[in-house]
């Protein structure tokens, strides 16, 4: 999604056994930079069975941890990646004891250390340890806020609550998703709140919509722009996300249509 929005993306990663050498070779066949680590082991893997439209999860497992010199090895991978790039986004694993949440703490600390732009999109523990290094944008949902007991019902009034401690604990500006509510931002350090709507559209596949939406923020935030105008981006194009099979896939033309037709307001 961020190279469908005219942004130039390098991937950090470590690619661990099978698996990692496929998403490797795919990797090298669209033409994405990529910087890894690879050795050999188990990767995270899934299968999926969407032979009768849905996505049915037959088994997902966890990869491998990654030893100490891998993770210095990552570590000095995504440092040099952050220092050449004008924004970089942090995200999660699959599994909890792939990466130690430390990581990105550090990697969030050393990043703002030199200016540049920090985007997270994660949970739990990592939530909190990048907090603990600062975060200009925070995107998390509100069944990611539930499962932290950052709020006990998903209701505006609890999430504006939530976003505003989030801010006191080390995010600049917080992004907050719903199923069924408007995406909510809090905007800098003064007590602005949106609500920023889209109608809804018929949906094939919900995964990847908020993968969709951090990287309309992200390539608005890395070109410049205000979290405003990121965040009606990021919502074109995680409203057309639902409506494809691909995750985080999309036109380019069709986003830019459908920014017209979202809309903001202040509470």
């Amino acid at each position: 999604m961020l190279r469908t929005l005219g942004a130039e993306v390098v991937v950090v990663a470590a690619l661990v056994g099978e698996t990692g050498a496929v998403v490797g070779h795919l990797c090298d066949d669209e033409g994405v930079p990529l910087l890894s680590v690879r050795r050999e082991g188990r990767g995270s893997a899934y299968v999926h069975d969407r032979r009768d439209g849905d996505r049915d999860e037959i088994v997902e497992t966890p990869g491998d941890a990654l030893t100490r010199h891998d993770l210095d090895e990552l570590y000095g991978l995504a440092l040099r990646a952050g220092l050449e790039s004008d924004l970089t986004v942090l995200s999660g694993p699959v599994g909890d004891d792939t990466l130690p949440v430390g990581l990105y703490r550090r990697l969030a600390a050393d990043l703002r250390a030199v200016d540049r732009v920090v985007v997270a999109d994660l949970a739990g523990e990592r939530l909190s340890a990048v907090l603990e290094g600062g975060v200009d944008v925070l995107k998390v949902s509100d069944q990611e806020l539930l499962a932290d007991d950052l709020i006990a019902e998903s209701t505006p009034e609890q999430i504006v609550e939530a976003m505003r401690d989030l801010r006191l604990r080390g995010a600049s500006s917080v992004v907050v998703t719903c199923s069924d509510l408007p995406t909510f931002v809090l905007d800098g350090p003064g007590t602005r709140v949106l609500e920023v709507t889209v109608p809804s559209m018929q949906v094939v596949d919900t995964r990847g919509a908020g993968d969709s939406l951090t990287a309309g923020i992200a390539s608005v935030l890395a070109a410049g722009g205000g979290l405003e105008e990121a965040v009606v981006t990021g919502t074109a194009a995680g409203a057309l996300n639902v409506t494809r099979h691909g995750l985080g896939s999309g036109d380019p033309e069709a986003i830019s249509a459908l920014r017209e037709i979202v809309q903001v307001r202040e509470l």
